[in-house]
């Protein structure tokens, strides 16, 4: 039988009740069909919604060998990109890479990612790392004139181009961009690079199983097939209505619990390795959900690690937060605590254990310790860390969050907010077109 996520909803119901959940289910339903009938708000955007099983063996080689070759020739490539142009790849690959050489190369180039900011001593300190190393780039952008990935690409192009020769640094980009226009398609003809298409009908947050993070991926030495192979498994689990449905489950609860005030909900890992997907996460539903001043606060902890910050608040604060927990069931090593005769530290008593077993009953002593203090919990059980499970996982939080936001009445598709912090930058920094907004921005300052 096929191993597969899992989701468990019985802990909130000392806050809501299976009636109130049950009340969104036609409201689920509708989502559902909205996305698989293209009726709903933000429809020119659904291009990943059967992305995993039409994406053809044949991409996905040439995918492989573009990434071979990078493998072969680089000690370093950096993927430059912002949003879900690096964080669903920088999730992935985090997740199942050895936590001490994940993006350092461990048998391959490491993997770095610039981009995602304008730090301007981020990118002193990543040329200082690839002044004397081969090094390849993966450029993402469908414009080519997004601000901080454009600013890294020009001052990398340049370096790569310096080190290496403009012939030899062309063999080495590879630009993920627009099918026919933009700057970057126009620079990518010009030079030759090797491309990649974004479809306009694939946005950032949902690009992870596209090239955009399946390129990345493969550079980093996992298996891009096991991934969409996952994906294409929780497609085909959840394209009709039904109480088994999980992405409707999990659509529907969280929706129920944010009619009932719970206005937060907290991504809660107990494995290290997947910090970064809580990063994704946060930018999926975040950006996704958060408009028409509606929406779930979308947070995310480490623990145990921020038991010891965030658990205070969590246990003792504000009645407004659920949470939803990651369990990872299977590990890949095994690590048993040792006896000690002197025994100074008192844990003897946990001598022979696995590790992981402590780890686990950490991670259901809290879940209890929460939910007796008013914070309900949804537990997602994820069998192992391993391509396939991660495909499943990234498809069941795009596909609910679809949903989701139908259930929640906004458009789950567009982001109009992240345009206005632009809008006044562009207006601070003179960029040519944007004189009346700089005087008028200027005279608030």
């Amino acid at each position: 039988m096929m191993k597969t996520i899992k989701i468990n909803t019985k802990d909130v119901l000392g806050t809501v009740s299976e009636a109130q959940i049950e009340a969104l289910d036609a409201a689920a339903a509708d989502g559902l069909e909205k996305l698989h009938n293209a009726s709903g708000e933000g429809n020119d955007f659904l291009g990943w919604l059967d992305l995993p099983s039409r994406t053809s063996a044949e991409l996905l080689d040439d995918i492989n060998a573009t990434a071979q070759a990078l493998r072969n020739d680089c000690e370093a490539v950096v993927a430059i990109g912002i949003g879900g142009s690096y964080l669903g790849a920088k999730a992935v690959i985090e997740a199942l890479s050895n936590s001490f050489a994940a993006y350092r190369g461990g048998n391959g180039p490491a993997v770095l990612f610039a981009g995602q900011n304008i730090g301007e001593d981020y990118l002193y300190e990543l040329q200082d790392y690839l002044k004397d190393k081969k090094f390849g780039i993966i450029v993402i952008s469908k414009s080519g004139t997004t601000t901080e990935p454009a600013i890294a690409f020009r001052l990398l192009k340049a370096q790569l181009e310096a080190q290496m020769g403009k012939a030899e640094a062309a063999r080495r980009i590879v630009a993920i961009t627009d099918a026919k226009r933009g700057a970057l398609r126009q620079l990518a003809t010009e030079e030759g690079y090797k491309t990649y298409v974004i479809d306009d009908n694939v946005g950032g947050r949902f690009s992870v199983l596209s090239p955009v993070g399946l390129l990345p991926i493969a550079v980093a030495g996992f298996d891009i097939k096991a991934l969409m192979q996952g994906a294409i498994e929780m497609e085909n689990a959840t394209k009709e209505h039904s109480a088994d449905n999980i992405t409707e489950v999990y659509a529907k609860t969280r929706n129920a619990l944010y009619n009932a005030g719970k206005k937060i909900e907290i991504l809660v890992n107990y494995n290290p390795k997947l910090h970064y997907f809580g990063e994704w996460w946060k930018q999926l539903y975040g950006e996704s959900e958060g408009k028409d001043l509606k929406g779930i606060f979308p947070a995310a902890v480490d623990n145990s690690t921020d038991l010891h910050s965030m658990g205070q608040w969590i246990q003792d604060g504000e009645r407004t937060i659920f949470e939803t927990v990651l369990s990872v069931e299977e590990q890949a090593h095994s690590v048993i605590i040792p006896s000690d005769d002197a025994n100074l530290d008192g844990l003897n008593y946990i001598a022979g254990k696995h590790v992981d077993e402590v780890n686990k009953m950490a991670e259901l002593g809290t879940r209890i310790a929460h939910i007796d203090g008013g914070v309900p919990n949804l537990q997602i059980t994820i069998p192992a860390l391993k391509e396939e499970y991660l495909g499943q996982l990234i498809y069941f939080f795009e596909k609910a969050c679809g949903i989701s936001g139908y259930i929640l009445g906004v458009n789950p598709f567009n982001q109009p907010g992240v345009e206005d912090y632009k809008r006044n930058m562009f207006a601070l920094l003179e960029k040519p077109g944007y004189e009346e907004a700089t005087a008028a921005i200027k005279s608030r300052i």
